[in-house]
């Protein structure tokens, strides 16, 4: 496997396009549309939010089934959520103007929002959007990169990424976008992602291959513990690589998986290290955990933690913070057994262990401490299992891009 130019237009029989809908933008990039003439095999993870927009209860039910699915179609600026009828009527009339445009049926068009919460969308806008779409579809990489820019809120940049792989002896493809920078908290998935293959692949297999996945990935992410009312992360499987299809687990089927895995994995981190006002990607490792769980929910917590954030941003060693966060995090565990460490491109630095806090230069804990990315490395010495989370820092920025966001 290895990575390669592009993004949602990589794999074979994919093509994308976006535009200037003023949907609630102006003079910026509002809708995308990503499509494949040949039909495609669909997979989705939904957020776990009790208030859930209408896209995704629109989407569920699409990817919940085995009829072939062609198209998603997402905008920024208004999530379409807390809309009641008025809104699952937008996304079916959305999901039928795709359709008709694209000659395909209005149930294989998944539709995606994001934006301010409450707000109805302008059906004109987003009829003129897709008029303009249908005609410059294209699979070029600057088509693919126009979608990943066109989904973004208070993202600073958009995510994108590709991967190469074999699977028997034939070249797949796989690409992704994703967008996400607040709202962003564990257990799917707090973003949206959609992600393009060529591989051929049953939909039970699919399925199971993005929710075992999503565990290690983008359930491993929080910026600010808010989880959305709109997290969507969606496959489609086109087949086009020739590929046969996978309809059982072994070999060809983990290939699949390992390079699901590292696109979602690459994706998780672009969303975590560009959370709103964010100047630091805040990685925790913890190994030697008694299950896997454990490591989980250990990590989680240390990223989780508005002080560590904090601590992180102050460039501050401050480890106790770290060791609060792991207590409460509802674990058993013996304290007197942890050892902790922080590491980064400028070196690593010892703080305790078994019990005890360990004698560290402070001015060389602080230049570890201001790199771009800082791992958590904590060691529990009570098994043999390990998980990574990641977040960010928190900052005075975040305050400000959310105490106006509507406007």
């Amino acid at each position: 496997m290895k990575e390669i130019q592009g993004g949602v237009t990589a794999a074979k029989g994919f093509k994308a396009a976006s535009c200037e809908a003023g949907i609630k933008y102006k003079n910026r990039k509002d809708m995308l549309l990503i499509f494949s003439e040949s039909p495609c095999t669909a997979a989705g993870v939904f957020t776990s939010n009790v208030v859930k927009a209408a896209p995704v209860m629109w989407d569920k039910e699409i990817c919940g089934g085995i009829d072939a699915v062609h198209a998603i179609v997402g905008n920024s600026g208004i999530a379409n959520a807390c809309t009641g009828q008025e809104g699952k009527d937008i996304c079916e009339k959305t999901a039928a103007t795709v359709g008709e445009l694209l000659g395909v049926p209005k149930n294989s068009v998944l539709v995606a929002s994001t934006g301010v919460i409450g707000m109805q969308m302008n059906m004109d806008a987003v009829v003129s959007g897709i008029d303009k779409m249908a005609m410059n579809l294209s699979d070029s990489i600057e088509a693919g990169t126009g979608a990943a820019e066109a989904i973004m809120t208070t993202d600073t940049h958009s995510k994108e990424a590709a991967v190469e792989f074999e699977i028997g002896g034939v070249i797949c493809k796989m690409g992704a976008l994703a967008k996400g920078s607040g709202m962003i908290h564990p257990n799917m998935c707090t973003m949206l992602s959609f992600v393009t293959t060529d591989v051929a692949i049953s939909h039970d297999l699919l399925q199971k291959a993005l929710k075992n996945v999503v565990q290690d990935t983008f359930n491993m992410i929080s910026v600010d513990g808010d989880m959305s009312t709109n997290d969507s992360l969606m496959v489609l499987a086109n087949g086009e690589a020739g590929n046969k299809e996978i309809i059982e687990e072994g070999k060809d089927y983990d290939e699949f998986v390992a390079a699901l895995f590292s696109i979602c994995e690459k994706m998780a981190r672009m969303l975590a290290g560009d959370g709103e006002g964010a100047t630091a990607l805040f990685t925790a490792n913890v190994c030697g955990a008694k299950s896997k769980e454990d490591a989980r929910v250990l990590a989680k917590s240390v990223i989780c933690s508005s002080l560590t954030k904090a601590m992180i941003y102050g460039h501050d060693a401050n480890f106790g913070r770290i060791l609060c966060a792991l207590g409460y995090s509802g674990v058993s565990f013996d304290p007197e057994r942890i050892e902790l460490s922080i590491e980064s491109s400028a070196g690593k630095v010892d703080l305790f262990k078994k019990g005890e806090p360990l004698s560290f230069d402070e001015e060389y804990a602080t230049k570890v401490l201001s790199e771009k990315e800082v791992i958590a490395k904590v060691n529990m010495n009570e098994g043999c299992c390990e998980a990574t989370a990641w977040g960010c820092d928190l900052t005075y920025d975040y305050v400000k891009i959310n105490a106006d966001y509507r406007s």
